[in-house]
């Protein structure tokens, strides 16, 4: 088996400078796109249909030739020494493509194979990484008869059977419903709390929100902002609050200065207001408009407003979802 890379002490996982692609139809995809991706991080990279994401996703994966620009994983660089930086590296892409006939032990220990890993460590690799997905008991069937949510679980059970330092997930829930992908985000906690270092793309901005500690931006082939979540769900002002009401929805609702309420459903109102107001001041308003609050929740849409408010109108509506 090749010698592992050799790694760069202090290196980021990812490094990338003034990336640029053009494809030969002349379409400019990326503009000169930088970011540092760290150790050991959970990062997002967000955008539109067409931002770049998949472009950039494809250059550091060695599945599309970049134009100008340097690469580099954990210090290895990636044109002068491709082979050694995409052993560092892991990839679970949207579409499944293992072989549905196969196993999913095989699956894994068939691609581990690929790399040169013997297959007697091929073999507790395996058992390691179905353990790990919750698969162990499904190791023995045929792949076609697991579910969407297990078929995505052994993607990424199978991207780990190299032992990556990095792995890249580009859009890995698309298409499932929401108890799926939570039950992908407790695998994906589980590998980025053993040390393997996440980059995740993903259109579901809940999704990042719950998981990820940074987070970059893309819109039309630049990076429009860039920093720590939390960071940058601090800088929005508004708030958005799901409020559980006794009875059926009044036929008028008070005007709040300064917030906006709607009706979610029969029993819910929807209200947004600015962060610095006082709660106090809303539940006493509607309790004088003989609206009783039952209980109350947090929208969890305030990356979603961050995305639109950073790519304008013009940004293909995300994906995102209140819960």
């Amino acid at each position: 088996m090749t010698a592992p890379a050799a790694i760069s002490a202090g290196a980021p996982a990812l490094s990338v400078r003034d990336l640029r692609k053009t494809y030969d139809n002349r379409v400019e995809a990326l503009k000169g796109v930088s970011l540092d991706v760290m150790p050991g991080d959970f990062f997002a990279l967000l955008g539109p249909n067409g931002a770049g994401k998949s472009t950039l996703i494809g250059i550091v994966s060695s599945l599309v030739n970049l134009s100008q620009g340097e690469v580099s994983i954990f210090g290895v660089d990636l044109l002068r020494d491709r082979e050694q930086a995409m052993r560092l590296i892991g990839l679970v892409p949207q579409e499944i493509n293992f072989n549905m006939f196969e196993k999913p032990v095989d699956i894994l220990v068939n691609y581990a194979g690929f790399y040169g890993v013997p297959r007697a460590e091929a073999l507790r690799r395996a058992e390691v990484e179905l353990r790990r997905a919750h698969l162990w008991e499904k190791a023995n069937v045929m792949s076609r008869t697991l579910s969407g949510g297990m078929k995505r679980r052994l993607m990424i059970a199978r991207a780990m059977m190299t032992a990556p330092r990095l792995l890249i997930l580009d859009e890995p829930s698309a298409g499932v419903d929401i108890e799926i992908r939570r039950g992908m985000w407790k695998t994906l906690k589980e590998i980025n709390a053993a040390g393997t270092t996440i980059i995740l793309t993903t259109h579901y901005l809940e999704e990042a929100e719950s998981l990820c500690r940074n987070v970059a931006i893309i819109d039309r082939g630049r990076i429009v902002e860039q920093g720590p979540m939390r960071e940058l769900l601090a800088k929005l002002d508004v708030e958005g609050f799901l409020l559980d009401i006794d009875g059926g929805v009044p036929v008028s609702l008070p005007a709040i200065e300064g917030t906006t309420i709607t009706v979610a459903d029969d029993h819910t109102l929807d209200i947004e207001m600015p962060r610095a107001m006082d709660l106090n001041r809303v539940f006493a308003a509607l309790d004088l408009h003989g609206i009783r609050v039952r209980s109350m929740r947090t929208k969890s849409n305030r990356l979603e407003e961050l995305f639109v408010r950073l790519t304008g109108d013009n940004a293909a509506q995300p994906q995102g979802t209140t819960a």
